[in-house]
């Protein structure tokens, strides 16, 4: 679980399947055994196929907090005569932690609160062709319901 450091880059192979790199900073908090408190931060590099590289174009921003769920996979190259190597996470399940209506009202819970208390939603400038371009997804609380796209 950690915050996005960039916007996702969404790309796609020659047959046509959306890939996404996302690049996650998880940061720890401790204290040492002098009571010295520290912090560290760990950066992954996120890849997701498919609808979830799609979905994750579409509603990710930096700084967007996620849940990723996968595989970790060591990519090995060599650069210049040198051996190079990057230990990476495929990503099986991209839950994302705030709706993109909150985040982009940057109203988001805080973790383990759950999600915000919504406001009564206000009549749009534009009527209906304006509501129609936000995310239904947006409009109702789903919970963790595994058939939505995201």
């Amino acid at each position: 679980m950690g915050n996005l450091t960039r916007d996702p880059e969404v790309r796609h192979t020659g047959s046509g399947t959306a890939v996404a790199d996302l690049r996650v900073a998880l940061k720890r908090r401790y204290r040492t055994a002098q009571g010295e408190d520290k912090e560290e931060v760990c950066y992954v590099t996120v890849t997701a196929w498919g609808r979830q590289a799609e979905t994750s174009g579409q509603y990710l921003k930096k700084g967007s907090p996620v849940f990723v769920e996968g595989h970790l996979k060591m990519d090995e190259w060599e650069k210049d005569g040198q051996k190079q190597s990057r230990l990476g996470v495929v990503a099986e399940r991209i839950q994302f932690l705030s709706s993109p209506r909150r985040a982009e009202y940057g109203d988001t819970p805080a973790p383990g609160r759950g999600p915000a208390p919504r406001a009564p939603a206000a009549p749009a400038a534009g009527g209906e062709a304006a509501n129609a371009a936000a995310p239904a997804a947006a409009d109702e609380d789903h919970g963790d319901r595994e058939d939505l796209p995201f």
